[in-house]
C-alpha cells in the first residue's frame, strides 16, 4: 500500500468517523451532499434518504440509519433481489441499504456489509439490534481487500462510495473474485459526463466534495468494469445534480463553480451526474 492510499485511508476513515459520530450525538440527519464532505445548505429536517427511497423502504429501519444516509441513489431498485441469497454492501456506513435487503433476502438469506470506518462499524451494530436483524453482519475492512469468502455472494450492492477509492482496479477485481458466477453488482455513484474545461471539473470536485478523490468519466468507470471481467453491462439511470440549470443554484454554489472560471450554459448531458450501473459475472 502506498504513502498516497495510506493518506486518503485516514482520510476517509477521520471524515467517516466524524459522520458516525455526529448521528449518535445528534438526533437529526447530516446535512451532506454526494459522497459526505460538503454542505450543501440541507436543512436538518431535510433528509437525503427520504428522497432517495421510497416510504416503503424505510419502514422499519432504525432512526440513526436513515439519519446516516449520505448515498446518491437507491442500489437496489436496480437489483434482482431472490429470498435466501447473500448480498454484500461495500461502504455500508451506518446499515441502510443492508438493512432493506435483509428484508428481501429474508432469514435464509445473508447480508454483510464492509466498512473501513471502525465508528460506522459501531454505529450499524447498534442499528441491526435495534430492528433485530439477525441475517445481517458488518465486517471492518478495505473495498479494497474485501474480508470475504470467493464466490461466496449473489449480489453486491454499494451506494455513492467507489468513487473515493483511489484503487477502483482493485475494488472491482475484489468484487469479480467473490461474486459467484452469474452474480451481479447494482451500484448508484456519482460520475462526470461530457467535456469539461479542466478548472471547471476542479471546481466540480470541490463543490461535489470529492476532494479525497477526484472523480472520474462515466467511461472510464464503466471501463473498470469491463476490464474486471463483467457483462452484460447497463447504465439504468442518470440523474443530474443541477448544473445545467446554474442560476437556480445558491450563492455559495455558484461562487464555488466559477472561480477562476467564466460560466456558460453547459451542452445537453454535461457535468455531474448519479449513475445507476448495473452487471454480472459471468
Amino acid at each position: 500500500m502506498n504513502g498516497n492510499k495510506k493518506s486518503k485511508d485516514s482520510t476517509v476513515q477521520s471524515r467517516y468517523g466524524q459522520f458516525a459520530e455526529h448521528v449518535e450525538t445528534h438526533d437529526e440527519p447530516l446535512p451532506l451532499n454526494i459522497d459526505g464532505y460538503e454542505p450543501k445548505g440541507l436543512e436538518p429536517t431535510n433528509r437525503l434518504a427520504e428522497r432517495l427511497y421510497a416510504p416503503t423502504q424505510l419502514i422499519d429501519i432504525p432512526e440513526p440509519a436513515i439519519n446516516a444516509s449520505i448515498g446518491c441513489g437507491n442500489p437496489l431498485a436496480i437489483a434482482s433481489i431472490k429470498a435466501g441469497e447473500h448480498v454484500l454492501d461495500l461502504g455500508s456506513g451506518g446499515g441502510i441499504d443492508c438493512f432493506q435487503a435483509s428484508k428481501a433476502v429474508g432469514d435464509e438469506g445473508y447480508v454483510i456489509g464492509v466498512d473501513a470506518t471502525p465508528e460506522m462499524i459501531t454505529l450499524a451494530n447498534k442499528n441491526r439490534e435495534k430492528m433485530g436483524a439477525n441475517n445481517v453482519e458488518f465486517r471492518l475492512g478495505q473495498i479494497e481487500q474485501l474480508p470475504v469468502e470467493s464466490n461466496s455472494i449473489d449480489l453486491i450492492i454499494s451506494n455513492c462510495v467507489i468513487d473515493i477509492s483511489p484503487d477502483k482496479t482493485a475494488v472491482f477485481n475484489e468484487a469479480f473474485r467473490v461474486l459467484k458466477s452469474g452474480g451481479q453488482i447494482a451500484i448508484t455513484d456519482t460520475v462526470l459526463l461530457g467535456d469539461l474545461h479542466p478548472q471547471l471539473k476542479a471546481n466540480i470536485d470541490i463543490w461535489s466534495g470529492a476532494v479525497i478523490t477526484p472523480l472520474i468519466s462515466l467511461e472510464a468507470y464503466l471501463a473498470y468494469i469491463v476490464e474486471a471481467g463483467f457483462i452484460d453491462i447497463r447504465v439504468d439511470s442518470l440523474t443530474s445534480y443541477g448544473l445545467e440549470s446554474f442560476e437556480q443554484l445558491d450563492e455559495a454554489s455558484q461562487k464555488t463553480l466559477t472561480q477562476n472560471y467564466e460560466w456558460s450554459p453547459l451542452p445537453p448531458k454535461t457535468g455531474l451526474y448519479s449513475a445507476a450501473i448495473w452487471a454480472q459475472k459471468p
